[in-house]
């Protein structure tokens, strides 16, 4: 059946791939479709989709994070004349089942684009007085809401996406997001952050891809102050981390606020197990396979931190040899590390996760993209994995970063497991090379808020006889979206 997916008008390439993951969560290899309404642009908020039953439809709208809500469509016009005439002629069958009297009700004025009076809508929710609603009116707790949905014309919508006309939307909720989980899991609140920490929306977002639930083993290898497993575990699976600072997985800044903290301030289920542990040599033995259902993080590629990898500078260039600890000397050690490469951290990253994860299981994680790139032809590729998806979120005029979702399609073997270690080992042979590289080239961060690539953006947009940086871009993308 059609339902008319109504999302919220926020991180718009992230809405329809975080949908189809939770339709394959709740309905398995269930077909789903999507089209647009009549005149409606790609990034409007309104999509229709087919799904097979409303169970599916309800469980993906709850449990999604930017579907505002999920709506059986009794009806749909230019006008409300027409919109009556549309709701008229839907099925009497589909309809009877909750205007009995035994149910109440509500019905909810919501605008796109515009801004109504409470005069305005108590008008509009009056005009409905053709449908025979016999039961009672529940603002509070009705058991059926619903939604009578009124957009801008093109000519007054302050920029948003472009319809040709006034578009109306008559119909029955099956389900929404609980955004309330957002301020709830907000990092102004949190006890623990660190300058890494992810945004409690798109660590929801990420758990959804990797299609997180109940009784499901969770991986973060750049583990930091737990924000991702924090959603992962919401959600109600096991979660496991790792991160090469000793200092964050054993104390964080003292008993009461560290990575644990967090998982006990929203009496969540504490990880199994936070490790200290390189990406970059890994700590599992060489015989442990697919122990994971998803493997979710963020690695570091340069803007907000650098990556990181043991060893040091002198170990790596060969000017000092191994080392042994003393014994009296092991419990506050602090061990070496030197530049850790973004094109070797997610060489590691796809090798560990290709071995580690179980076949169907989810590899989420963001990769740094120019914004004038063919992102398609720079995502990393692994003979194990298929690409999913991959949502866009632009970092500033020239840089962006795409929250990529891969599946793991084929079994981790003997050659591709030599194929990784040849490439380790010429990674390591090549260190002080790519180190030097990176300082000649800069990193992303210098890329991104660097003064004189500001400088040459402005100057292209002078050329283009653009007067600013917003008018850039189309206006309804705002610095969220």
């Amino acid at each position: 059946m059609w339902y008319l997916c109504y999302f919220y008008h926020r991180l718009l390439d992230y809405r329809r791939p975080e949908v189809e993951a939770l339709t394959k969560l709740f309905g398995g290899s269930a077909k789903f479709e999507w089209k647009l309404p009549q005149h409606h642009h790609l990034d409007s908020p309104f999509h229709f989709i087919w799904l097979p039953s409303e169970y599916i439809a309800s469980k993906v709208a709850n449990r999604s994070i930017l579907v505002k809500c999920m709506l059986e469509l009794w009806g749909q016009g230019y006008s409300y004349e027409e919109l009556k005439t549309s709701v008229q002629t839907f099925p009497e069958e589909y309809k009877l089942p909750y205007l009995g009297v035994e149910s109440t009700f509500r019905i909810v004025v919501d605008t796109f684009g515009k801004v109504l009076s409470s005069d305005e809508q108590r008008e509009r929710i009056e005009s409905f007085s053709y449908i025979p609603f016999k039961g009672r009116v529940d603002l509070r707790n009705a058991d059926n809401r619903f939604w009578l949905i009124e957009t801008d014309d093109q000519f007054s919508n302050n920029g948003l996406p472009p319809t040709v006309q006034r578009t109306l939307f008559f119909g029955r909720e099956v389900g929404g997001a609980d955004r309330k989980l957002l301020p709830t899991f907000s990092l102004s609140n949190r006890k623990y952050l660190g300058p890494t920490a992810m945004d409690a929306e798109i660590a929801f977002l990420m758990a959804n891809q990797a299609l997180v639930q109940t009784g499901k083993l969770v991986y973060d290898p750049f583990v930091g102050t737990g924000s991702i497993l924090v959603a992962a575990s919401h959600f109600g699976a096991m979660t496991m981390g790792a991160d090469i600072d000793i200092r964050v997985v054993r104390n964080g800044r003292g008993p009461d606020c560290n990575v644990w903290s967090n998982f006990k301030q929203y009496d969540l289920p504490l990880p199994i197990s936070l490790i200290r542990a390189d990406n970059n040599l890994p700590p599992w033995r060489g015989d442990l396979q697919e122990i994971f259902d998803a493997i979710i993080c963020d690695p570091p590629y340069g803007v907000r931190a650098g990556g990181r990898k043991s060893g040091g500078r002198k170990l790596l260039k060969g000017v000092k040899g191994p080392y042994v600890i003393p014994e009296e000397k092991r419990k506050d050690h602090i061990p070496s590390t030197a530049p850790y490469s973004l094109v070797e951290c997610v060489h590691d990253l796809l090798d560990v996760a290709a071995r580690l994860l179980v076949m169907g299981g989810r590899l989420v994680f963001f990769y740094p993209v120019a914004v004038d790139e063919d992102a398609k032809d720079i995502f990393p590729d692994h003979k194990c994995f298929t690409l999913v998806s991959h949502s866009e979120q632009i970092l500033s005029t020239r840089y962006s970063r795409c929250l990529l979702t891969m599946e793991k399609t084929a079994r981790y073997t003997v050659d591709v497991s030599e194929m990784a270690r040849k490439k380790h080992l010429e990674f390591r042979e090549n260190h002080g090379m790519l180190t030097e590289e990176s300082r000649e080239n800069g990193t992303l961060r210098s890329k991104v808020f660097s003064p004189a690539d500001n400088l040459e953006v402005s100057s292209g947009l002078s050329e283009m006889n653009i007067k600013s940086d917003k008018d850039w871009k189309p206006k309804y993308r705002s610095k969220y979206v």
